[in-house]
């Protein structure tokens, strides 16, 4: 199975080796799109996709993910971001190119509950997910056999906040090996460390089973039943240092009513979740996403 996946991806590669992204965040001002664009045709490239945002024209930022096609773009690599310091530094810009077929590596962390983890490792085996997944690490043994009959490396470490600084250090030696540039926490039921945070900054996408900002932290259903809600939702949001606050990317609901009980709402709400990660996931990878403050902007 892992073969027909690294065959997939391949091939990705190869049919997107000259493509590439540019995100850029700046203080709103006349002339950008038109210098950016320029700049592109200058240098050979064709925009294929653009997609801009003002949050406000007077004083406010300004947003810009383009989508290009450049012939011989890997020798071209180093040069077109040299090239491009002059513009960034007239307009401030904070900015990235990301190259297409750059696969993220990616790493997969759950805990018992496997929904997430299924609808990710389902669209990735589909194609429809387009990241190189090194592992799956887990504080329980019950997604072993899954990872391995797709031949993913699986970690089992068991963890509690007892042992968590001892429990991290394992870890991110295991994403430093692998090379990780995305961590997924698909239903890991572990904070996370300050510490441990710092080394991912806005690569960790986790799930939160609530609609935030209701219901933060722990038996969000329960509590939601006995306030008796009429909609239940997920967040889909960046790990920060605090706790389920960090930036959001995707959130999904679903109408419930009297009749469900506690076991309904979280039978509903693991269809929402999985869905939710799911897009959050594809919005990362692709690029559509770009952070300002504690706010995303998703093209």
């Amino acid at each position: 199975m892992m073969t027909n996946v690294q065959d997939t991806i391949e091939m990705y590669r190869k049919q997107n080796t000259d493509k590439a992204r540019l995100l850029i965040k700046c203080p709103d001002q006349p002339g950008i799109v038109a210098a950016v664009s320029s700049f592109l045709v200058e240098n050979g490239a064709n925009i294929i996709e653009s997609s801009q945002y003002s949050a406000d024209p007077e004083g406010g930022n300004f947003f810009i993910r383009m989508e290009f096609h450049c012939p011989g773009l890997n020798l071209k690599r180093e040069e077109l971001e040299q090239s491009f310091v002059e513009i960034s530094s007239k307009f401030d810009m904070t900015y990235e190119f990301r190259y297409v077929h750059d696969i993220k590596k990616t790493a997969i962390f759950v805990s018992k509950e496997p929904h997430c983890l299924m609808e990710l490792l389902w669209e990735w085996q589909n194609g429809d997910l387009m990241m190189d997944i090194k592992c799956i690490i887990s504080n329980y043994e019950d997604s072993k056999g899954l990872a391995e009959s797709l031949g993913i490396p699986f970690y089992y470490i068991p963890a509690n906040k007892d042992i968590r600084q001892q429990v991290e250090e394992k870890q991110l030696n295991i994403l430093h090996e692998h090379g990780i540039e995305l961590i997924i926490l698909a239903r890991y039921m572990q904070i996370l460390t300050p510490h441990f945070v710092s080394h991912y900054p806005n690569q960790i996408v986790n799930i939160h089973h609530s609609f935030l900002p209701a219901f933060i932290g722990a038996r969000p259903y329960e509590r939601a039943y006995k306030r008796g809600v009429k909609l239940i939702g997920a967040t889909s949001h960046y790990v920060t240092n605090d706790l389920d606050e960090g930036p959001i990317i995707e959130q999904g609901v679903e109408r419930v009513n009297h009749r469900d009980n506690v076991e309904d709402m979280k039978r509903i709400g693991r269809n929402i979740e999985r869905s939710v990660l799911a897009r959050a996931i594809k919005w990362h990878i692709q690029d559509r996403v770009i952070v300002d403050g504690n706010k995303t902007i998703v093209f």
